[in-house]
This record gives structure tokens, C-alpha cells and sequence, in this order.
């Protein structure tokens, strides 16, 4: 399916399925990020892979079909922006991966959703009830709990990843602006472009080149992993709703413990599995509160509504004459 298709499908069961494939792709990202960055190459340089790869493929792609065209949008000024929150989503979250768990990094990652829900009210002017603050506010004692601030083994790069799912908030804020007006085949041009143009400068100050045929896989799976993941799971998302997929993403936690675990020998400690389930939690109930208050705002069409509309419509196709004076209420005779 291109990227330029355009319209939905009810295969839910589908859906699900591609949607946990994701995930397991953004686990193979991070992980051969992390690999990379331990290697010695600088994380700039595994970024700008990412978004070079990206970038060459979808203009590969999409330049012989469309041209010039394939970059066309309404709204220069916010694809840029937005393509600024995805690089410093993925630089900050790449940087942190070269000193913490996987299982750290994802699971800050998870308290992603509450922070679009806390930014959606002064960036998209929604209402957010008291519930869902509160759970908010849980989400992030949780995250408190993970990281450990208190304690003598809390690291600085946690900031890193905090900055990540910050701008992680700002990315898919502008994302849900921009997706009313711009195609899809323009979102991921310009995340790709952006990424490309503002690393580059740094890539190439400190490039190290891969140094065997196993490190050149990891390097360009880390473009290719991403790349795969958000084509996935913009196919997953045609045939079944957001709302439905979004509990699904909490699966990434058992591939990035498994893979924390088994190939960087980093197991999960036990303020994890304290502080992981009120992050998830929180994220499940502000789901269900979002489904449940949707639900309440679509109304059953009833057939007294049926029959105003066709009254309302009757009368826009045949607009009443003024009646004489005569009939007017005041001069009508009694």
C-alpha cells in the first residue's frame, strides 16, 4: 500500500496484529542504536543514519511518481517544526541509550501519552476533566519511582530521556494538526529531510565508518528498523482505529527487556516493575476515559432528528415568501 492511499477498512483483528509487529521493529531501532553508540560511533552519526535512510528511500519511492509534488504542503513552518520534535525525540532518546537500560529508556517512553494529553489542552485547546489529571499526575509518580532521583545510582541521562518524550509531545501534537490537511507521503518527506539536513553538519565532523559487514547491517538497520515500523503502523492504522491499537503499544516493554537483558546483559530492576504498572496503568485509564467520553458524544440519530433535518433542508431549497401584512400576528383579525 503507498503511502498516498487514502481511506479505511474494518480488520481490526488485522490491525493488531501489524500493530505488535511494530513494535517489535522500534525494539530492533533502539537496539541496534544502542549497539552502535557502545560501539564507539558517535550517536549523531547513528541519527543521521536513521533519518538518511528514511529519506533516500521514501524520495526514492515517491520523486519518480510524483516529482516535486511529493513535497507540496499547505504548511511549511509546521512540517519543519514537526520534523524538529521527531529529531530531538530521536537524539535525545539515542543519547540516553548509551548510558541506561532499554528497559529504562522505553518504559520513560511510556509516559508519552500523558504528556500529549497534558500538552493537547494549551496546544489543541481540549478539555481534560479531573480524572484524567489525576491519572496524569500517577503516570508521572510512576515515572519518579522509575528513574529514582533520590538514589546514589540515579544518572543524568535520564533528563536526555525526559527531553525525548517531550519533544516526542510536541511531534505528535503537530502530527494530529497536520494530518487534517497535508498527506502522508509529505509527513514522512519532511521528518526524513529534516533529520538529514540538521545532522549531517555533525555526522560528518566525527564520522567513523563501520568497520565490517555486521557493524554496515546494524548501522543502516537502525534507518531501516524505523522506517519499517511507522509504514506499519500507518497500515495498521487504515484498518482499525487509533483508540483501538493504542493499548497495544505497552508490548514494546517485554521485546525491550528482552533484549536489554539478553544482549546487553542489563536486567530490569525492581523499582521497574513497581513504577512500570502505575506508568501503564495511568496510560490504559486515560485510554478508556477517552473511549468512554467518545462514546458519549455520538449520539444515535433518532427519527425526530431525521425529520428536522429533512424540514431544515426543505426550507433551504424552498425559502418561505413574506406574508402580507394581513397575516402578520398583530394584524391578524379576531
Amino acid at each position: 500500500m503507498s503511502s498516498s492511499t487514502i481511506g479505511h477498512q474494518d480488520r481490526r483483528l488485522f490491525a493488531i496484529g501489524l500493530a505488535l509487529v511494530t513494535y517489535i521493529f522500534f525494539t530492533i531501532c533502539d537496539t541496534c542504536a544502542k549497539w552502535m553508540a557502545l560501539s564507539g560511533m558517535p550517536p549523531t552519526q547513528v541519527a543521521f543514519g536513521r533519518y538518511f535512510v528514511q529519506f533516500a528511500f521514501m524520495a526514492g519511492l515517491l520523486l519518480p511518481q510524483l516529482g516535486l509534488a511529493s513535497f507540496k504542503t499547505g504548511r511549511p513552518v509546521l512540517q519543519i517544526l514537526r520534523g524538529f520534535g521527531l529529531l530531538g525525540m530521536t537524539a535525545f532518546n539515542f543519547f540516553a541509550l548509551l548510558y541506561l537500560p532499554l528497559t529504562v529508556t522505553s518504559s520513560i517512553m511510556f509516559g508519552m501519552p500523558l504528556l500529549i494529553t497534558a500538552l493537547s489542552v494549551p496546544f489543541l485547546g481540549e478539555q481534560v476533566g479531573w480524572r484524567r489529571w489525576m491519572a496524569i499526575l500517577a503516570g508521572f509518580v510512576g515515572i519518579v519511582i522509575i528513574i529514582q532521583p533520590w538514589d546514589a545510582s540515579f544518572h543524568w541521562a535520564i533528563f536526555l530521556s525526559l527531553g525525548s518524550i517531550l519533544s516526542a509531545g510536541f511531534y505528535f501534537i503537530l502530527t494530529r494538526k497536520l494530518t487534517e490537511t497535508e498527506t502522508t507521503a509529505s509527513l514522512q518527506l519532511y521528518a526524513g529531510l529534516v533529520g538529514t539536513v540538521c545532522l549531517l553538519p555533525f555526522a560528518l565532523a566525527n564520522w567513523t565508518w563501520p568497520d565490517g559487514p555486521l557493524t554496515w547491517i546494524i548501522f543502516l538497520g537502525v534507518g531501516l528498523a524505523a522506517m519499517t515500523g511507522h509504514q506499519i503502523s500507518i497500515i495498521a492504522h487504515r484498518y482499525a482505529p487509533a483508540s483501538i491499537l493504542a493499548p497495544f503499544g505497552y508490548s514494546q516493554i517485554i521485546w525491550m527487556t528482552l533484549s536489554s537483558w539478553l544482549i546487553f546483559n542489563q536486567p530490569p530492576t525492581l523499582w521497574l516493575y513497581v513504577g512500570g504498572p502505575i506508568v501503564i496503568g495511568s496510560g490504559l485509564y486515560i485510554w478508556m476515559r477517552e473511549r468512554q467520553l467518545a462514546k458519549k458524544a455520538v449520539r444515535p440519530v433518532t427519527t425526530a432528528d431525521a425529520d428536522i433535518a429533512a424540514e431544515k433542508k426543505n426550507a433551504e431549497a424552498h425559502p418561505a415568501r413574506p406574508l402580507p401584512v394581513a397575516f402578520w400576528p398583530p394584524f391578524r383579525k379576531r
